[in-house]
């Protein structure tokens, strides 16, 4: 028996055409649209499909049910529309589709609530609309309600014209490169891969910006966006893969370096305090008694008075202080804890924030770090030594308007040598919108927003075959006219406190202290 030839053109049923992309041309409004992008070539119009015989045709086949239709956006722009402004990357925004299938605690719920809840990005208002008006379909088709319940394997599609954040126009360093690997100086405020607002906006898209659109950098560790340092580039799937499994054996030491609030402790210090997620929608993590095992040892490299102290005008006598104001700041913890320190972190364990989290709880938080660092967020004892509280529904609340209605405000703004236009130039609504659109638009962020004080400075295998490390990072050297450290030392090295399991080797006869915190239930709430 013969194979049959049918034209997919003529005979193919709807089904087949709307998964066969690969041998049906776009509809003409597409293709009118591409070819004016001049980013698409004719479409063979007369490709076949080959149909094999089959030889013991059943009575009763089983029915091919195909999976759910999705929306695609028509060309993919390259070059990428990157530009710099002001010491920034930017990108002209341009149309996108999202697709994505239904995440388990999506399940049973309802279309708009999923959106209202889970991304932050646009108003509720907005996604009602764009589900109403068919920017937001699912399974390929437009909902009859915003109210229509997401199932188990269902697509979720939402195109949209796409105003992604600028990020640091700083370019990404190499540490080393081989056959196999890039070692990158990741720069702060740089996302790793495609999330949320970002795309283009990326480590993974500017690399591939620069070495070719077929080029597929295949990250294997990950830091968070506000974080810079080492990271590792898989050139190939074998390289990336077997440095992955590396790292997630916990063969391989990492140490970070941090500036944190007021004077840190000096010897070895040790917190494995639990970490527990609070809200995936704005990655806030807290201590919490009940969070999964997690435990990071710090060192002190050293530490900054204030200015004032270092002139020799830091004595009571010198106070300018009116008494409303030091009534004012006794009732702020943080006030007290005067100047900076720089702070070498081994963290034993990888969850989400860990170094941020425990920083925090140890009462030493990261100085501008705008989530762990925010009064206005967690009150001005910044939640230290807090595992018990019961309201992280009110810290979810008060975060949730960073951003939008609120600059978010971490100590760092109240460091008399940041510059008063930093702290307006922060990122939040405009009040204006997309002519395009009508997206409500977003200023562009300060400086002082692209990053925080924490650094990946060095990754090394456990049985030495491979040791890379950054210099420091400029706001870890000392300030202008104080002597300090500008290198690290073995003497603060936390990597040296671990054995070759990866555990502390702590004894009673060092001079190593473990911090304790009494944990408490606050006594201070957030007026409101």
């Amino acid at each position: 028996m013969d194979p049959v030839f049918v034209s997919t053109v003529e005979k193919s049923s709807p089904a087949t055409k709307s998964h066969n992309s690969g041998s049906l041309a776009p509809s003409p409004r597409i293709l009118a649209y591409l070819a004016r992008q001049a980013n698409c070539h004719k479409p063979n119009m007369t490709a076949l499909t080959v149909i094999e015989p089959v030889e013991n045709p059943q009575e009763n086949p089983e029915v091919f049910v195909p999976p759910p239709d999705i929306v695609t956006t028509p060309c993919d722009p390259w070059p990428r529309p990157y530009y710099l402004e002001d010491g920034l990357r930017k990108v002209r925004p341009y149309h996108f589709t999202y697709n994505t299938y239904c995440k388990q605690r999506w399940r049973g719920r309802e279309l708009l609530d999923i959106f209202a809840t889970e991304f932050r990005d646009r108003p509720q208002e907005y996604y009602k609309d764009a589900i109403e008006r068919g920017n937001v379909v699912l399974n390929g088709k437009k909902v009859s309600s915003v109210r229509e319940i997401v199932n188990n394997g269902d697509i979720i599609s939402h195109t949209l014209h796409r105003h992604e954040p600028p990020v640091t126009a700083t370019s990404i360093g190499v540490v080393h490169e081989d056959n196999d690997i890039i070692v990158i100086n990741k720069p702060a405020g740089v996302p790793v891969h495609p999330a949320g607002r970002y795309n283009y906006n990326s480590i993974v898209e500017i690399m591939r910006a620069e070495r070719g659109h077929a080029w597929n950098p295949l990250p294997c560790n990950r830091l968070d966006r506000l974080t810079s340092g080492v990271m590792f580039i898989g050139k190939h799937p074998k390289a990336a893969e077997k440095l992955t499994d590396q790292i997630m054996a916990r063969t391989v030491k990492k140490e970070y370096m941090a500036r944190v609030v007021g004077e840190f402790p000096e010897g070895d210090v040790i917190c494995d305090q639990p970490v527990m997620q609070i809200s995936p929608k704005l990655g806030l993590n807290r201590a919490r008694a009940s969070g999964k095992d997690a435990r990071t040892i710090f060192k002190r490299m050293a530490y900054y008075p204030p200015k004032e102290i270092n002139n020799g005008i830091g004595s009571e006598a010198n106070d300018a202080r009116s008494e409303q104001e030091k009534i004012r700041d006794s009732k702020m913890a943080w006030k007290s804890k005067r100047g900076h320190s720089i702070v070498r972190c081994l963290p034993l364990t990888g969850r989400t924030h860990q170094i941020r989290v425990h920083l925090q709880f140890l009462g030493h938080p990261i100085s501008n770090d705008p989530i762990y660092s925010n009064q206005r967020v967690f009150g001005p004892s910044l939640a230290v030594g807090d595992a018990l509280s019961d309201d992280d529904e009110d810290i979810i609340s008060r975060l949730s308007k960073m951003g939008k209605s609120e600059v978010a405000e971490a100590m760092e703004y109240h460091n008399d040598m940041m510059e008063e236009y930093n702290k307006k130039k922060a990122e939040k609504l405009t009040g204006k919108r997309c002519e395009a659109c009508d997206t409500p638009l977003y200023s562009d962020p300060g400086a002082h927003e692209l990053g925080i004080y924490l650094h990946a400075r060095r990754y090394a295998c456990q049985d030495g075959k491979w040791d890379y490390e950054t210099p420091l990072p400029e706001w870890a050297l000392p300030p202008p006219g104080i002597d300090g450290p500008t290198v690290t030392t073995e003497e603060t090295d936390p990597m040296a406190l671990v054995d070759d399991n990866g555990q502390p080797m702590l004894n009673g006869d060092s001079d190593n202290v473990s911090v304790q915190i009494k944990q408490q239930k606050p006594l201070w709430t957030m007026p409101g």
